[in-house]
């Protein structure tokens, strides 16, 4: 049996409680983004059908038995969909965080994995969750990320993507204290996060990725006067990229760099720890921003909003990052399925 020309996406509603359902009710309205896939919807009938209502959208799709049918499926151009019980109407109440929901998107998330290590899937898009209710349904870490890693049995360096249109950036910490920033502030850390998303930017389809990497202190550090770690750990990182053939520029000091960017200088940013970079993508865009799971061996991406539990169930919630996020994971699903590695 042949199978399809176009990657095979794995949708998901994300948290039942929030904006989820609704949201992918509404892309799977899209016909012109539904093209762009092979695409299997995954989860709880009654949700989607919820999901629908709210929006006020009717999406035919075609009822599949397993993951492993939908990349030999003849016709695709309605979405398929794999019905997975996780969760009754009855244990959900909107707006509120519950383990239930938590345990529900657990559930979903494994399984489409499990078909992408399979190669039955080539991406996976899921609608917001919400980390409280995943870790009273289960969760076992401090997010979604590491759970995926751990899933997928990733020994070397990942991290989140936080991108805006083109423009992507990286980070060298993550969800830690202000405080322990500077343990994570190695050359074995610039240099990983900066040939990780080099990598995942030319899996999304940029042939020749231009990437900069932001300071720690204010100016720069200013010579050494405002602090010594682009003297004796970014210059150094940098000029060890350079080394290997990368051409990356920096550092450069964070309050100026995000203005190179917007003037189009750069597609991504490595900054060093959470708010250097995701103040200046909020303020550019919030709505409009996606989170790329990044060094997975699957593409897997989301809005980079939450579940929005306060206007779940409004109709009113935008599609906009959503959407983005399945352009994302369709591309870089190409990528997947033609053997490119970009962790």
């Amino acid at each position: 049996m042949s199978s399809s020309p176009q990657p095979v996406v794995a949708l998901t509603l994300g948290d039942p409680a929030g904006i989820g359902p609704e949201l992918i009710a509404r892309l799977m309205a899209q016909e012109e983004l539904m093209r762009l896939a092979n695409v299997v919807l995954v989860g709880d009938r009654w949700l989607w059908e919820e999901g629908q209502r709210i929006a006020g959208k009717t999406v035919p799709t075609v009822g599949v038995e397993s993951l492993a049918a939908v990349r030999h499926r003849s016709d695709f151009s309605q979405p398929a969909f794999l019905e997975v019980q996780t969760v009754a109407p009855e244990q959900v109440t909107r707006g509120m965080a519950q383990a239930p929901g938590g345990k529900s998107v657990l559930k979903v998330l494994d399984q489409c994995m499990d078909a992408a290590l399979a190669r039955q899937v080539d991406a996976i898009c899921f609608a917001p969750l919400n980390k409280f209710a995943m870790k009273q349904g289960g969760l076992q870490h401090e997010d979604e990320l590491h759970h995926f890693a751990q899933h997928l049995g990733v020994t070397g360096y990942f991290c989140e993507f936080n991108t805006l249109g083109t423009l992507w950036t990286s980070r060298i910490s993550s969800h830690v204290p202000l405080l322990d920033v500077g343990r994570y502030l190695t050359p074995e850390r610039i240099i990983a996060a900066t040939q990780l998303i080099y990598r995942s930017l030319q899996a999304a389809g940029v042939a020749q990725p231009r990437v900069a990497v932001a300071a720690l202190n204010p100016h720069g550090g200013d010579g050494g006067t405002c602090g010594r770690e682009e003297i004796d750990t970014i210059i150094p990182a940098v000029k060890t990229l350079n080394e290997q053939g990368l051409p990356i520029a920096g550092p450069f000091p964070a309050d100026t760099i995000f203005l190179k960017a917007r003037d189009g200088e750069f597609d991504a940013i490595v900054t060093m720890y959470h708010d250097q970079g995701q103040i200046a993508i909020k303020l550019l865009g919030f709505s409009r921003g996606v989170t790329v799971q990044g060094g997975l061996p699957v593409p897997i991406t989301t809005p980079a909003h939450g579940t929005a539990y306060d206007i779940a169930g409004k109709g009113t919630a935008s599609v906009d990052a959503t959407a983005n996020a399945f352009r994302i994971a369709c591309r870089m699903g190409q990528s997947y399925r033609d053997g490119i590695a970009f962790h």
